[in-house]
């Protein structure tokens, strides 16, 4: 009897959530597929927020990374949204749940007499993490279906490397930042995202083809801290723990002071220098940094009839390169318009990599470069200044002056 009044109980709870929807009219509407594209935008600014509140990225950089996930989203949100409706159209309905479900419920329980039912519904719940992480993999496979058909959409292919690389599938992170990189070619986020994918699926290995986009990257963005970040693992990697040093200095200097990002880097660094007989010590690090080597020295000004067309924000790049082969810089210093007139020295300290430095080549050519976007590689409308060649056993002042346009 008890049994049968707690079945009561229950049946009459369950009328009183059914009953007064079904008796009034209601409007039922499907879920909206742009739901699945706002979860992964949501999960992309997270990140977006996250690198720049770690300084890895510029707040030039992240309006921009910003307007182009703005743009993605609105793109993705143009796919029509399928919206249904029902009417329940008489109440004849709640008579028959009315009699119904006692019914059907009494002959199953006379039929089965299985108690074990309730606890099998226990174990078939759906917990809403997973629910929601299959809505994300739903997601996930649409844009990978939508990339077949089009195989130009460079942010559709970032969004799917990072979505990959998120889900820990990194072989199909690789083939989308592949993609990408097919369509943009050298620039340094996606060449770095690129590598990133590649290392982590061989097993964090930046040996081989991700060292090569590391470095390539590096040259583009000497102060890219991701960069640096990778460039010392690949170097660590390699057994080379001096560069892999200096490279993680570099990147301290470049990091908030007191972060905790900043503290675990030179934890990291005080274990390699403890660690490593290879790793210098500081005196022999500052006998480095008083003895550069090959130096060359280059005063930079601005053409008078080009002073309006630069900002004095604007980014001046001052470099040196090889006569010919690759236009690697070879010592490379970053200033501002602002600082102009200057006078740099170029040295065998600033080379990004250790066999492209000035001391192994007799001859180099010197440039001077103002950038309004602040990317290393040159685009058109960048202003410049050239010296087509000088000789490195010239140890004069070398004049730049800034009068031309990149084309």
């Amino acid at each position: 009897m008890l049994f049968l009044l707690i079945v009561s109980v229950l049946i009459l709870i369950a009328f009183l959530l059914i009953l007064p929807p079904l008796w009034r009219k209601q409007s039922v509407q499907a879920d909206d597929l742009d739901q699945r594209n706002i979860l992964i935008a949501q999960h992309r600014l997270a990140e977006l927020k996250e690198n720049r509140l770690s300084g890895g990225l510029s707040q030039a950089q992240y309006d921009e990374q910003l307007a182009d996930l703005e743009q993605a989203l609105s793109d993705d949100l143009d796919i029509k949204s399928h919206v249904s409706s029902a009417q329940n159209q008489g109440k004849w309905i709640v008579y028959v749940l009315v009699l119904g479900i006692p019914l059907l419920a009494g002959s199953l329980y006379l039929t089965l007499g299985n108690s074990q039912a309730i606890s099998h519904s226990a174990e078939m719940a759906v917990d809403p993490d997973t629910l929601k992480l299959a809505e994300i993999n739903k997601m996930v496979e649409g844009l990978a279906e939508k990339l077949k058909k089009n195989p130009d959409d460079v942010q559709g292919w970032l969004m799917l490397g990072r979505s990959y690389k998120f889900q820990e599938q990194y072989p199909k992170a690789v083939e989308a930042f592949a993609n990408a990189y097919r369509l943009l070619g050298d620039q340094a986020e996606v060449m770095l995202l690129y590598a990133d994918a590649l290392a982590y699926a061989n097993d964090k290995n930046l040996t081989g083809k991700p060292a090569e986009l590391v470095f390539k990257a590096l040259a583009l963005e000497p102060d890219n801290m991701k960069a640096l970040w990778l460039g010392g693992m690949a170097k660590a990697q390699q057994g080379d723990p001096v560069t892999a040093i200096k490279l993680w200095k570099k990147l301290t200097a470049l990091l908030p002071p007191g972060s905790e990002s900043q503290k675990e880097i030179q934890d990291l660094l005080a274990k390699i220098e403890s660690e490593s007989p290879q790793a210098p010590d500081q005196s022999e690090s500052t006998q480095q940094a008083n003895v550069p080597g090959v130096t060359i020295d280059v005063q930079v000004s601005l053409a008078p009839e080009l002073q309006k067309s630069a900002s004095p924000s604007d980014i001046v790049f001052i470099y040196a390169q090889a006569l010919s082969g690759p236009k690697m810089p070879l010592a490379i210093v970053r200033k501002q318009v602002s600082d102009l007139p200057l006078t740099v020295s170029l040295n065998d300290a600033m080379a990004m990599v250790p066999n492209m430095k000035l001391s192994n080549f007799p001859n180099v050519k010197l440039l001077a470069r103002i950038s309004k976007s602040g990317n290393a590689m040159s685009q058109p409308g960048d202003l410049i200044g050239v010296i087509d060649q000088v000789a490195l056993s010239d140890k004069g002042n070398h004049k730049i002056i800034i009068n031309g346009q990149v084309k």
